[in-house]
Parts: C-alpha cells; sequence; structure tokens
C-alpha cells in the first residue's frame, strides 16, 4: 500500500489507522475526512527529533497551519512540542481557541490589514514575518501605540526554483512573497526594520515552495542566504540570529513518488550549513522550517460513495461520487495526482474511469483515469489517499453543499473533531 496505515482486511475491506473504513462509513456517511492522528504525532516527533539530532536546542520545527487548521490539530502541536505558523487570523484565533500559546505563533501573510496586525498584537502573537515595506512601517506605528517592541523576522525571496507545482512555487525573483535579494531590495528591507523604534528585528525568513523532493534545494537556499546574511553583518553590522527556511519535504500521492528520508535530509542539511557558517565566519543561525503537507497529508483519507456510473462506449467512462471540487479542489486547481481504492474489495477485472464529483461544473474531477472494479456501482464506497493536506482546508460550499466531518482515529478509538456542515449551518450567516 502507499502508506503503512492503509491496509486491507481479510476479507478485502480497507483499513485506514487500523479501523475498518466501511464500518467508519456507515458510522459517520459520506463524504468522510478520515485522520489519523497517532500518524500525525509519529511526523510530528520525526521532525522534532531529527532537529534535534542535527542541530541540537537551536532549531524548531513550525507546523504550517494552513495545510490543515482545525482546533485538535492545535491541541496535538501544543503537546508535541511544536511552534505553529498562522496567515489569517482565522489561524491564530483557532490555535489560540485550542489553547495553544501564543508565543509560539509565528504571523505569516503578504495582505495583512491593520485590522490583522491589531489582532495579532492584541493577542500576544511571539513573531511576525513582515512581508514588505508598508507593513513593516504598519506593523512599527500599532506597536508603537501599544507601546512594545514586537518580535519579527524579514521574509526575502532568494531566487531559488524548486521545480514544483508553479501554484505552489514562492521562492523565485518574481513572486507575490517578500522582498528579493538579487535585486538589493531586501538589504534595503534590513535597513529599514533596524531603524524601527518598535521593531526587534530577530532574523530572516525565506520559502522556495511546497511539495519539494529535489535533494539541492534547501541546501541552495542557505548558500544564498548565507551569502546575504554576510552582506548583512559586512554593511550594516547586522548578525543574523534567526533563520527560517520555510516549507517542509514532499509527500508520496502515489506509488511513483519518492519516499522523502526526512531525518537524512536534515542531518545533510545541517553539516551543510555548518560548513557554510564556517566559510562565511558566521554564527550558526536558530534554524526554524515550516513543513505541513509532510505532517499531515498521509495522516488523511477521503472516503466518498458512489452515486453513478456512466460508462460511454469508445470514450471514457466516468465514477461519480456524492464529494468533488468542494472538499477536494486540488486537482481543479493544479493537477495534483493522487491514489485512489475501491474501499470495500480488492479489484478482481478492472476498468478505467475519471473519479468525478457532484458539482455543477465539467472541471469537476477529483482524479482522471484511475483503476477501479469494472462492476463498481451506484452505492458502492471508495476511497481517496493522502488527502490530510490542502483538502479540508481548501473545501468550500460552493453549490450549496455542506462541507464533510473530520473524523479523528487514534489508538483504536474514533471521535468527531469537526462536525459535518448541515443545511441549517449553511443559512447560519443569512438574512
Amino acid at each position: 500500500m502507499l502508506s503503512s496505515n492503509i491496509t486491507r482486511d481479510p476479507g478485502g475491506a480497507l483499513r485506514f489507522a487500523g479501523q475498518s473504513v466501511p464500518e467508519l462509513a456507515r458510522l459517520y456517511g459520506t463524504p468522510l475526512y478520515l485522520m489519523d492522528e497517532d500518524r500525525i504525532r509519529f511526523n510530528c516527533r520525526l521532525y522534532l527529533d531529527a532537529f534535534r539530532s542535527a542541530f541540537g536546542d537551536a532549531a524548531l520545527p513550525l507546523y504550517a497551519g494552513k495545510a490543515c487548521a482545525f482546533k485538535q490539530m492545535y491541541r496535538i502541536m501544543a503537546e508535541e512540542g511544536m511552534g505553529v505558523d498562522a496567515v489569517s487570523r482565522g489561524e491564530i484565533y483557532t490555535a489560540l481557541k485550542a489553547g495553544f500559546p501564543a508565543e509560539r505563533i509565528w504571523f505569516h501573510g503578504d495582505g495583512k490589514t491593520d485590522e490583522d496586525i491589531c489582532y495579532a498584537l492584541d493577542s500576544g502573537v511571539g513573531f511576525f514575518v513582515v512581508d514588505g515595506f508598508e507593513e513593516l512601517e504598519a506593523l512599527n506605528r500599532e506597536a508603537g501605540a501599544r507601546g512594545v517592541r514586537q518580535k519579527i523576522l524579514l521574509r526575502v525571496t532568494p531566487g531559488i526554483d524548486p521545480h514544483t507545482y508553479e501554484a505552489v512555487n514562492t521562492g523565485r525573483v518574481d513572486v507575490k512573497f517578500g522582498v528579493p535579494i538579487g535585486t538589493g531590495q531586501a538589504y534595503d528591507f534590513v535597513r529599514a526594520a533596524l531603524a524601527c523604534s518598535h521593531i526587534e528585528l530577530c532574523g530572516l525568513h525565506c520559502h522556495v515552495g511546497s511539495m519539494v523532493f529535489d535533494e539541492s534545494v534547501f541546501e541552495d537556499t542557505a548558500d544564498v542566504m548565507f551569502a546575504f546574511m554576510r552582506e548583512l553583518k559586512d554593511g550594516l553590522g547586522y548578525v543574523t540570529g534567526t533563520l527560517d527556511l520555510g516549507g517542509g519535504y514532499g509527500t508520496r500521492y502515489t506509488e511513483a513518488d519518492k519516499q522523502a528520508d526526512i531525518p537524512g535530509r536534515i542531518a545533510f542539511l545541517a553539516a551543510h550549513m555548518r560548513a557554510l557558517a564556517a566559510k562565511t565566519g558566521l554564527p550558526m543561525p536558530f534554524i526554524l522550517m515550516e513543513p505541513g503537507r509532510s505532517i499531515v497529508a498521509d495522516a488523511g483519507l477521503t472516503v466518498y460513495t458512489v452515486s453513478a456510473v456512466k460508462r460511454i462506449e469508445g470514450f471514457k467512462s466516468h465514477v461519480i461520487v456524492d464529494g468533488g471540487m468542494t472538499d477536494n479542489p486540488r486537482y481543479c486547481l493544479y493537477r495534483a495526482h493522487y491514489t485512489v481504492l475501491h474501499a470495500e474489495r480488492e479489484a478482481g477485472e478492472t476498468a478505467v474511469f475519471d473519479l468525478a464529483g457532484r458539482c455543477c461544473e465539467s472541471g469537476d474531477i477529483l482524479q482522471p483515469a484511475v483503476t477501479l472494479p469494472a462492476d463498481i456501482k451506484r452505492g458502492d464506497l471508495v476511497a481517496v489517499c493522502t488527502t490530510g493536506a490542502y483538502n479540508y482546508s481548501m473545501a468550500s460550499n460552493y453549490n450549496r453543499l455542506g462541507r464533510p466531518p473530520v473524523v479523528m482515529l487514534r489508538g483504536g478509538e474514533r471521535f468527531v473533531a469537526v462536525r459535518r456542515e448541515g443545511l441549517d449551518e449553511l443559512c447560519a450567516l443569512d438574512e
């Protein structure tokens, strides 16, 4: 199977995190998000242990909440000792409602409003990751009005292309995030921050993208960043205390995807950075990284009920399910690949189908050209693997459809972490 938490019982029924998928579908209905809490905790510990081994106490992984954010997720992160990055008031609010400590929140975002800035300041958020000159000015003003000195990192753009999905590529010079190093603007950005009386510049942030598998991407990024840090020391006398390298490693969505050796890659990265520190004569900074997808993706499985099967002789055939782009828009957005399985039995004779959703959009495709039992029919259950990241968090109410519930699986137990949206919830804000 794609992941060790996916198996089949002797009768062929799918099991996820040790529990029967058909039974869970009967209990909670479909569409249904299943989340393996034990796998989430395992992935957190994988990063935490790798960071301690590679960097000692001078490093911390931050969970990227945008991958999947609800209260139980933040409780897990607090209990496991992770930091978190948040990109909106909503993510900050959710973390605080879950009891997550504000001082371990890093507030990101390229379009923070004055209201966002004020809310985060008043909530005692530990760090801002400042994305541009205007935000820096606004934050300095609002921090001054409160008589505080806010800790920040400055987001700069290293000009690295990680060869990932274009939609999640954030490292090139011309992306909307941060301030580019290559044009000289990042140097001026640091100088402006050092001149702010209500700002404490703690270090630098960069982010080259998501789904990074290329083994040299983080090392190449570190090369650029250490050269820039040396320039700052020589020109401004500023020694960078913290360096945030952004996103974590990629995840297996299909059998063709590589398995990232996260501890091995982090150990190699640490050795590379120590060599850079020695070469440039700089102290080793405190290291941050922001894994999201690789913490939660393989902890997720989405279950659907087949609504219709349309076999068009001489053309493609479709399996249409009771969910779709409303609960997983990733294929529609950037042609993301997934593994699809029949949830009740192994396939004998097979056929190829497009797995389609129920929305009134011809583009509502969950995954094209999937192999399923040739005799699949209405009422059967199918499962899409590796849906823990950017499925629930990107879900919508398009076509006035309610979002599915999130059921957490933990140590053989199960509980509802997020309730299903019913018809009343869909109209709750209507006047």
